[in-house]
């Protein structure tokens, strides 16, 4: 079975609860502290294997292998990736019963983070995640009057759109966000946007 590691809980000794995404679930495992287990980290996508012979305990993590990325190397992508990561966690902790599309969702991340801006594939997905989840405002009203924007607008945590009258904060071009949230794609937002954007991501999801 493989999966991403979204979280690590250190217990006793040196024993870890860890919640890994699988394509269905996310699933909370125990896994005992060894010298010879490999090591593990949150945002590390695995191979492993569970033992559910104890039906009273939580399930054990066995058999783990690290399937890595070339770029976990670079500092600086590894870090946004695992911020990233701890975002999704927050979001989907307490849910076990999950359909393919979280899982889908990293598995395409992780793929284009080789060779493409993370700031921006993060803004990217989290349209996409908005979107599935019924959470994406594309209809462009004010959250604050709920009337029509029509050129400019202000995003806020969730990306949630008002007039630049509404709310304060930096302006974005509404045929702009519109490329995003509809076509799910940053192309025509420029560094500091992309930057601001994220930012507002890293409020939660």
């Amino acid at each position: 079975m493989q999966g991403y590691i979204l979280n690590i809980f250190r217990v006793r000794d040196e024993d870890l609860i860890v919640n890994v995404l699988t394509p269905n679930r996310l699933r909370t495992l125990y896994r005992f502290y060894g010298a010879r287990h490999s090591t593990i980290q949150t945002g590390y996508k695995i191979d492993f294997e569970i033992d559910s012979s104890n039906a009273s305990k939580l399930p054990l993590l066995r058999g783990v292998s690290h399937l890595g990325f070339k770029w976990l190397y670079n500092v600086e992508k590894a870090y946004l990736w695992q911020n990233y990561i701890k975002l999704f966690y927050n979001h989907l902790k307490g849910v076990e019963e999950l359909g393919r599309f979280y899982f889908d969702l990293l598995e395409d991340n992780a793929k284009r983070w080789e060779k493409q801006n993370p700031k921006r594939i993060i803004i990217e997905s989290y349209t996409k995640l908005l979107d599935a989840e019924g959470r994406l405002h594309k209809d462009f009203k004010c959250f604050v009057c709920e009337k029509e924007i029509r050129e400019e607008a202000v995003l806020v945590r969730g990306f949630l759109p008002s007039h630049k009258g509404c709310v304060p904060g930096k302006i974005f071009t509404k045929w702009r966000v519109e490329e995003l949230f509809f076509n799910h794609s940053s192309i025509f937002l420029n560094d500091d946007e992309v930057n601001l954007l994220y930012e507002i991501v890293c409020e939660g999801f």
